[in-house]
């Protein structure tokens, strides 16, 4: 009696390949799934590794969130910021607004800007408003 293997099933597919019958019988149908069955082994054995031999750690993920909350602005009385309701409060802005533009170097790239605003509200004002 003789026994001759003529086809094996892919162990990673399970689709049926041939068998010419020389050398050792292939166990895969093509070298890609040759390929995912030894990554898939090799991370099984790497898996089961401690972790300080470069295993997996089994521990829950643990994440650190920074939470940022921007607060309305506030008046210098501690007054939330709003715009100003008559026209005394908006002269103290519009103080407030020529102080800083001396004195802070943050707004010196945008004097130009503020300048062309401030000339357009005057404008504004002295005409009748239409």
């Amino acid at each position: 009696m003789r026994e001759q293997l003529l086809h094996r099933t892919c162990e990673w597919c399970g689709k049926p390949g041939e068998y010419i019958g020389k050398g050792r019988p292939p166990r895969h149908c093509s070298p890609v799934h040759r390929r995912r069955a030894w990554e898939l082994r090799t991370a099984q054995d790497r898996a089961e590794r401690p972790v300080s031999e470069g295993g997996r750690n089994r521990e829950p993920v643990r994440e650190v969130i920074q939470r940022t909350v921007t607060l309305p602005a506030r008046r210098l009385s501690g007054q939330p910021y709003t715009l100003p309701e008559d026209a005394v409060e908006w002269v103290q802005a519009l103080a407030a607004l020529r102080r800083e533009a001396v004195t802070n170097p943050r707004v010196a790239p945008f004097r130009e800007q503020l300048a062309s605003a401030c000339e357009r509200t005057a404008r504004a004002l002295r005409t009748d408003g239409t």
